[in-house]
């Protein structure tokens, strides 16, 4: 089996647990369905909550709550529009903590390309704009080597006693 390889008091799993994981805090922030959706569309281009809704095609009451969660937690920022005889409405714009999520989410677009449309790509493929070439997620190292699963390793960030603390049964 390839996993990756865990350094320090992390090789000992049974001695810790991932309590305080940011793959499980993050999931916190963006783990609904609608919530990836509509970051979705945010990368396309849309701002205006009616729109969110109707291309997500989700309630209004879902499109307001995921907003404001989302923009609870800074992905997006609300910035006021008024069209000529209309209330003051607003619009939702992806702040820098909005767009770094951008390769996760192209990340799950990969793997639904290759996985759930029988490895034919999916309906939107991704291209440099100023090249022409397909663009692909991977996981590599500050050199620009790719990391293969069985390649990288983990390792305490924190110091082994602040880490056991954090990752505590």
């Amino acid at each position: 089996m390839e996993a990756a390889r865990l350094e320090g008091f992390l090789a000992d799993r049974d001695a810790w647990r991932a309590t305080h994981c940011s793959i499980g805090r993050a999931m916190g922030v963006v783990g609904t369905r609608s919530a990836m959706l509509i970051l979705r569309e945010a990368y396309y281009g849309t701002t205006r909550f009616d729109d969110f809704a109707e291309r997500v095609g989700i309630t209004e009451a879902v499109a307001s709550a995921r907003l404001k969660e989302l923009t609870a937690e800074g992905l997006f920022e609300r910035s006021p529009y008024k069209e000529p005889g209309q209330r003051t409405r607003y619009e939702y714009l992806l702040t820098e903590k909005g767009r770094d999520l951008l390769p996760a989410v192209l990340a799950l677009m990969q793997w639904g390309d290759k996985y759930l449309h029988g490895g034919r790509g999916g309906p939107i493929g991704m291209r440099d704009d100023l090249t022409g070439e397909p663009v692909r997620v991977e996981v590599r190292s500050a050199s620009g080597r790719e990391v293969p699963l069985g390649e990288l390793r983990l390792t305490p960030n924190v110091s082994e006693e602040a880490a056991r603390r954090s990752l505590r049964r």
